[in-house]
């Protein structure tokens, strides 16, 4: 009974990023899994609508393939990407909720 209950607060309580604490050994099937899980999951992302859920996604997969490949973003690269974000958060729909969101998801990749 309370290992159900930790179970589910786990799920309840995860975040962006607990997907990418493995990205190295992790599968793009399964690193698909996980996100679809949070989304559905995880009433704190529910803002975010399809095309910003997919925007998401191709930041992890950018980033997920340098990576692999033992080459870490560093803060400037990650801080360009924000900041692309920020000035064309209009046209991609964004609010500032939004963009606080993925420069989090962004600072998880660095090393």
């Amino acid at each position: 009974m309370f290992a159900n209950l930790l179970k589910s607060l786990k799920i309840f309580y995860m975040d962006l990023t607990s997907i990418t604490k493995d990205l190295k050994d992790t599968n793009d099937f399964r690193l698909d899994q996980r996100f679809d899980k949070l989304m559905r999951t995880n009433p704190r992302y529910k803002n975010l609508n399809g095309e910003n859920r997919e925007l998401i996604m191709d930041l992890i997969l950018k980033y997920k393939n340098k990576i692999r490949e033992h080459n870490y973003p560093s803060s400037l690269t990650i801080r360009h990407d924000t900041h692309h974000l920020y000035m064309n958060r209009v046209k991609l729909g964004l609010t500032y909720h939004d963009l606080d969101q993925i420069k989090e998801l962004l600072q998880s990749f660095k090393e």
